[in-house]
C-alpha cells in the first residue's frame, strides 16, 4: 500500500502513527483517573472531558490563524513542544483540583493547536496527492488510536501517570520530527511554496473577510457539527443500553474493535463506493452523512446488539468517506487561507462532540435508547440536507468563477 510514496511520506506516517499511539495511551484513561485515582464524582470527571474539549475547539480556531501570522514551523513545534510539557506537568499537579482542571484545558488546546497546522502542511506539501494521503494518514492514526487503546488498560494496572509521561514522550518525539524535518524542508512548508502564493499577501485577508465567505465552509462545518452530535450515541446511548440490559462490557469493547478493524481492511470498499457513487469530494461528504443515517436508523429500528453492530458498519463507512474529505476540499479550494478555514470547520464541527453527550444524556435518563437514537437519526438527515447545500452553493460558485475566467479571457 506504501510502496508508491516517497521515503519523505513514509517517515511522515511513521511520527503519526507513534504521536496517535501516545494520545490513545491517555484519554480513554481521563475519566478513570479522576474518579478511581483522583476519587471525584463522575460529574467532577464530566467537567474535566468538557474543558479539554472547549480548549480543543479554541486550540482548532486559534491554530488555523495563526498559521500565516508565526509561520508554519514555530506553530506545529511550539504547539506540540508545550502540549508534552503540559502531559509532564499532568502527575505532579493532578491532585490540586483547580490546577488540574486548567492545566487539561490547556492540554486540549495545546494538542489541537497543531491540527489545522499539520493538515494545511500536508496539503501544501504534497498537492497532487492530497486527497490520498489524508486518508493513508487518518488510517494510519486509526491503527496508532486501536493500538493505545489496547495497551491503555495495561499501563493504568501499573500506573497512570505513566500514561501520561509516555504521552509526553510521543509528543515531544513527534515535535522533535518536524524540527528536522521543516529544518530540511525549508520554506517548502511554508504556504508560499506550496500554494504559489506571496506569504504577505496570504496574510493580509482579514478574519471577518474570511468569514464571509460562508460558501467555502459553513454548510460543510454544520454538517461536521451534526455528525459529531449524532454519533454521541455510542458513548450515551449504547452504552449504557449495553449495560442496563445485562450485556457484558466486553461487547461493547467489541463494537469499537469491530470499528477499527473496519478502517484498515473495509479501504478497497470504500474505494469502490468512491468510484461508483461518490466520485468528486463533495458526493463523499453527502454519502457519508447517508452512511450515517442509515446506521443510526438500523438501531433506532432494532434495539439489539446485532443492530449496533450493523450500524457500527454503516457509520464507520461514513465515517471512512468524510474524515478525509473535509481536509482534502478545503486544502483543495480554500488557497492559501486553508490553515484558517481546517481549525475554523474543526472547531465548529468539534462543537458537536462538546454539545451532544450532554443532551443524549438526558434524552437517556428520560426515555432510554429510543429518544436518543432519533435524536441521531434526525441530525444525519440534517447533515444530508447541509451536505447537499455545501455541493450546490460551490457548484455554482465553481460556475460563476469559469464564467467570469471567460468573459476576461473574451476581453
Amino acid at each position: 500500500m506504501l510502496a508508491a510514496y516517497p521515503k519523505e511520506i513514509k517517515v511522515f506516517l511513521l511520527a503519526s502513527l507513534i504521536n496517535a499511539i501516545g494520545s490513545a495511551l491517555m484519554w480513554p484513561l481521563i475519566t478513570m483517573f479522576v474518579f478511581d485515582e483522583l476519587g471525584r464524582s463522575m460529574a467532577d470527571a464530566g467537567l474535566v472531558i468538557l474543558i479539554q474539549s472547549i480548549g480543543g475547539i479554541a486550540g482548532q480556531l486559534l491554530g488555523g490563524a495563526l498559521y500565516h501570522r508565526i509561520g508554519v514551523k514555530r506553530l506545529i513545534i511550539g504547539s506540540l513542544a508545550l502540549n508534552a510539557a503540559g502531559l509532564f506537568l499532568l502527575p505532579a499537579i493532578s491532585h490540586a483540583w483547580s490546577a488540574f482542571i486548567v492545566l487539561m484545558g490547556l492540554i486540549g488546546l495545546f494538542n489541537a493547536l497543531s491540527m489545522p497546522a499539520i493538515q494545511a502542511f500536508v496539503g501544501f506539501r504534497f498537492a497532487d496527492r492530497r486527497g490520498e494521503l489524508y486518508n493513508v494518514i487518518y488510517v494510519a492514526n486509526n491503527i496508532g488510536v486501536a493500538v493505545g487503546t489496547a495497551l491503555s488498560g495495561f499501563l493504568a494496572a501499573v500506573s497512570y501517570s505513566l500514561s501520561f509521561v509516555l504521552n509526553g514522550v510521543t509528543a515531544a518525539v513527534f515535535a522533535l520530527f518536524f524540527l528536522l524535518y521543516l529544518g530540511r524542508v525549508g520554506s517548502a512548508g511554508g504556504a508560499a511554496a506550496g500554494s504559489g502564493l506571496p506569504k504577505k499577501r496570504a496574510a493580509q485577508a482579514g478574519v471577518w473577510t474570511l468569514l464571509t465567505d460562508v460558501r467555502l465552509y459553513l454548510f460543510m462545518a454544520l454538517g461536521g457539527m451534526l455528525i459529531n452530535l449524532g454519533n454521541s450515541i455510542w458513548n450515551t446511548g449504547v452504552s449504557p443500553f449495553i449495560i442496563e440490559h445485562g450485556m457484558s462490557k466486553q461487547m461493547y469493547g467489541f463494537l469499537w474493535t469491530f470499528n477499527g478493524i473496519l478502517i484498515f481492511v473495509a479501504q478497497p470498499l470504500t474505494s469502490l463506493i468512491k468510484r461508483l457513487a461518490a466520485g468528486t469530494v463533495k458526493a463523499q461528504l453527502t454519502a457519508s452523512a447517508v452512511f450515517y443515517l442509515a446506521g443510526f436508523a438500523a438501531i433506532l429500528a432494532t434495539h439489539s446488539f446485532p443492530g449496533m453492530v450493523l450500524g457500527m458498519f454503516l457509520t464507520t463507512l461514513g465515517e471512512m468517506l468524510i474524515a478525509p474529505a473535509i481536509p482534502a476540499f478545503l486544502s483543495e479550494n480554500g488557497g492559501a487561507h486553508a490553515p484558517f478555514y481546517l481549525g475554523l470547520a474543526g472547531g465548529i464541527g468539534s462543537a458537536g462532540r462538546v454539545v451532544g453527550p450532554y443532551v443524549m444524556g438526558g434524552l437517556y435518563d428520560g426515555g432510554g435508547l429510543t429518544p436518543v437514537a432519533w435524536l441521531a437519526v434526525v441530525t444525519a438527515a440534517m447533515a444530508v440536507g447541509s451536505f447537499v447545500a455545501h455541493g450546490a452553493v460551490n457548484r455554482r460558485g465553481s460556475a460563476e468563477a469559469a464564467a467570469r475566467t471567460g468573459e476576461t479571457l473574451h476581453t
